[in-house]
């Protein structure tokens, strides 16, 4: 029996089909069952920041797992201090902030709603989220994406959000007193990676702060440094009241956090919210210890550095496919022309290149922040061959329709 029949029968469908069977990692390469070496610019949706099997997170991990592991959140662990205090240097948040951790980016914008709710209360009803935006697939987070197709099987959905459109304009006819949050992802990275309007966060902090609306900024996908700047917020220049943060924070290792600045604080008070494994000894320590090895590296100027010669090798490809690149730093988005993404991810795979497309006229680029060159150089040269695959298709499916048309 293969892997894909023991993956078809004993893993839930909700995932669908598994493209491969990775069994070994190693900086910014991957390797199959068969063997085979693919360059990875997906890197687990933007999670493995400092690549596969790097020497910081396997040393953390080991260190961690043979002192102290778990203790629950009845008690403190020197990793889980060090780690809040860590975030809130990194985020700007001043002493007043605070750090709630969770194990995944859904279980930190879950803490999100709910905050918004402790400080909406009962003359607060309203929290408003961006349309196509997404913030996660629990019930709670479901209920803040702005992705109809994604909620319908599962209506109703909890009451109160209200979806608009990302303009500054939408946002001022829909703000009023009666809301409680307004929440934002700064890239919509599962829409196709579309970036905000210019203005809009400075926008968006105006106007919720002379409402009195928490303005909370999803960084799941867009911290830890993918954009150019530790998180994506801080290239508007604002403050906002809470954001949400996992992914690239545990390079692998499953961990989430919501960190609140100023008064938004003090609203959680003891039972209000909680978690079992969040802030586990063993998670904060392997997130701390790639957030330094971020800081030590600089690697949040070469994600800006990198981003900037990646965007610009790819418009080099002379290929009629490829209509642009959008996006901040390495969080990338490749506009084609045709909906053929999937057929570009399926070519790339058989060329040795692992990307996504989250629709069908866009390709993700998310790999490790260690990029250089090296990596750059063969990214380019297997994207040029697979889009060329594509292309080949095309034109010959085209042939064959004028053949066909022309003995009708």
């Amino acid at each position: 029996m293969t892997w894909q029949e023991d993956a078809g029968r004993d893993l839930v469908r909700s995932f669908g089909e598994r493209m491969a069977m990775f069994v070994r990692g190693e900086g910014s390469h991957l390797w199959d069952a068969d063997g085979k070496r693919y360059l990875d610019f997906l890197a687990g949706i933007a999670v493995d920041s400092l690549g596969h099997a790097h020497p910081v997170f396997v040393a953390a991990l080991a260190n961690q797992a043979a002192t102290l592991a778990h203790v629950s959140n009845y008690f403190a662990t020197p990793p889980q201090l060090e780690l809040a205090a860590r975030l809130k240097r990194l985020a700007g948040t001043g002493e007043s902030g605070r750090v709630y951790f969770g194990n995944s980016g859904a279980e930190a914008n879950e803490a999100a709603f709910k905050l918004a709710r402790l400080h909406g209360g009962a003359g607060r009803p309203r929290i408003l989220a961006l349309k196509d935006a997404f913030h996660g697939r629990t019930m709670g987070t479901l209920a803040l994406t702005g992705k109809p197709w994604m909620q319908e099987p599962f209506l109703p959905m909890t009451p109160g959000v209200e979806f608009i459109d990302s303009t500054a304009e939408a946002l001022e006819a829909a703000l009023d007193d009666r809301v409680a949050a307004l929440f934002v992802e700064p890239v919509k990275g599962e829409a196709g990676v579309i970036d905000l309007p210019d203005g809009y966060l400075q926008a968006a902090r105006e106007l919720t702060a002379r409402h009195g609306a928490l303005l909370i900024v999803d960084e799941i996908q867009t911290g830890a440094g993918r954009t150019g700047e530790w998180f994506a917020f801080q290239h508007a220049g604002i403050t906002p009241d809470a954001i949400t943060v996992a992914k690239g924070v545990g390079g692998g290792f499953p961990i989430g956090a919501l960190i609140t600045f100023g008064a938004a604080s003090d609203l959680f008070y003891p039972g209000t919210h909680g978690s079992t494994f969040g802030g586990n000894a063993l998670g904060t320590a392997v997130a701390g210890a790639v957030l330094g090895e971020i800081e030590r590296a600089d690697l949040v100027r070469n994600a800006a550095e990198r981003g900037e010669q990646l965007r610009t090798a790819i418009l080099g490809i002379e290929s009629d496919l490829i209509g642009g690149v959008r996006g901040r730093g390495l969080l990338l988005g490749v506009a084609l022309t045709h909906p053929v993404a999937k057929a570009v991810v399926a070519a790339a795979q058989e060329h040795g290149l692992v990307i996504n497309a989250p629709n069908d006229e866009t390709l993700r680029l998310v790999p490790a922040l260690t990029i250089g060159d090296v990596e750059i150089d063969e990214f380019i040269e297997l994207l040029t061959a697979s889009v060329r695959t594509v292309e080949d298709a095309l034109l010959l499916e085209a042939h064959s329709d004028t053949h066909t048309e022309a003995h009708a």
